[in-house]
């Protein structure tokens, strides 16, 4: 098992269950991933990778995050900042009034949203498209364009209308950021539950190793799939071939911490849509766990940027370029023999966490399935063209 984050460190105790022994390699010195969680010396629980909100309609992924680790209770909300004032996030009905210095009720929002909307968009194609189509240029250029433009540096006319069909505006007050009826942050952070996730007598767990699964093993920080009868693949589907095609694209974040005394913005998430602030957002850690109580805050600002050899991957690029590679490296993929491509990185794309768990749930009972039945292993968990 390759990564241990919460892809890996999932299939991997399915198998363990089923009977299987069970070899965990990560990199990095801890597990968890990018979930990774760690007490700062102020006491605060820091994201250590930037924020993780777990929410999720998937009841069976609930019931079983809940089993490693205690769960609570947590509402997201995000604010905005737009030309330097302050409003609600995603777009509602307290945004449009505000914004536009208006009274509405929602039917008068609506009729005067679908009003500013572009209606000769009839099939948008990009980002800014969509936005169009949507909110009208007022609201697209206030809240999505610059903010756009910083997280993917590109021209939002260079992306695809998808990436916003996710983004919600409401006719009424809920400021709710998710709307699915489990959302909840670990009491003690993600790492204790990925730590309790992989405490099995048939799983063990390599830390600071790096996984070649091609190369001979330089020294004793590296290991080789030499002793393994199947590798399942959580890392980045290029780095298993060696970036035989290139590396795919992939946007990464650099974090500026700062501890102050107090209460520094009030908010758990602060956008910042203005292209001429560097920083997309700032993120203060103590409002991710409002049960706690401390004198002292960190906070995280954001800077996005494209993401190099030594970089931390956070969000797939996917534009034409990458999906003309992954298509060559999904091609390689079926042929391989004796691997399994899974999770965020494995499949090149970007999943929620819950989203993470419910297909790692389902890769594990097709791999035992396909055990079970004396049959070959699938390449991978999810179709990455699909």
């Amino acid at each position: 098992m390759v990564g241990a984050g919460f892809s890996g460190s999932v299939v991997a105790r399915e198998l363990a269950e089923a009977g299987h022994q069970v070899v965990v390699f990560d990199s990095r010195d801890h597990v968890a991933g990018n979930c990774h969680t760690a007490r700062h010396e102020t006491g605060v629980m820091v994201h250590t990778y930037g924020p993780h909100i777990f929410h999720t309609q998937h009841e069976h992924v609930w019931r079983y995050i809940n089993r490693f680790g205690e769960m609570m209770p947590y509402r997201h909300t995000v604010k905005a900042i737009s030309r330097g004032t302050m409003y609600s996030l995603p777009v509602n009905l307290t945004t449009i009034n505000q914004f536009f210095s208006r009274d509405f009720d929602p039917q008068q929002a609506e009729k005067f949203i679908a009003e500013k909307a572009d209606s000769s968009i009839t099939n948008p194609v990009s980002f800014e498209d969509q936005g169009l189509k949507f909110v009208g240029r007022e609201l697209y250029e206030a809240f999505f364009a610059g903010y756009t433009a910083k997280q993917w540096g590109v021209d939002p006319k260079e992306l695809p209308a998808s990436i916003l069909a996710r983004l919600p505006v409401r006719f009424n007050d809920d400021d709710s950021y998710f709307n699915h009826p489990y959302q909840a942050i670990p009491k003690n952070g993600y790492t204790p539950i990925v730590e309790a996730i992989l405490d099995h007598p048939a799983i063990e767990v390599r830390l600071a190793t790096r996984f070649e699964p091609h190369r001979d093993a330089k020294d004793d920080q590296t290991a080789t799939r030499e002793k393994f009868d199947h590798v399942v693949w959580t890392g980045p589907i290029d780095a298993y071939f060696g970036f035989e095609y290139g590396r795919l694209g992939y946007r990464t974040l650099d974090f500026a911490p700062e501890v102050t005394d107090g209460d520094y913005q009030g908010h758990p998430v602060v956008n910042y849509c203005d292209v001429d602030v560097p920083y997309t957002r700032i993120t203060e850690h103590k409002h991710f766990a409002p049960w706690e109580s401390h004198e002292r805050t960190v906070v995280y600002r954001e800077y996005s940027r494209l993401c190099g050899e030594t970089d931390t991957p956070y969000y797939p690029i996917r534009l034409v370029k990458e999906k003309e590679q992954l298509l060559n490296y999904v091609s390689k993929a079926r042929d391989a023999k004796a691997v399994t491509f899974v999770g965020r990185l494995g499949t090149y794309r970007y999943l929620d966490m819950d989203v993470t768990i419910h297909e790692a749930l389902a890769a594990a009972e097709k791999m035992l399935e396909c055990i079970a039945a004396k049959k070959p292993l699938p390449s991978f968990s999810v179709d990455p063209m699909a």
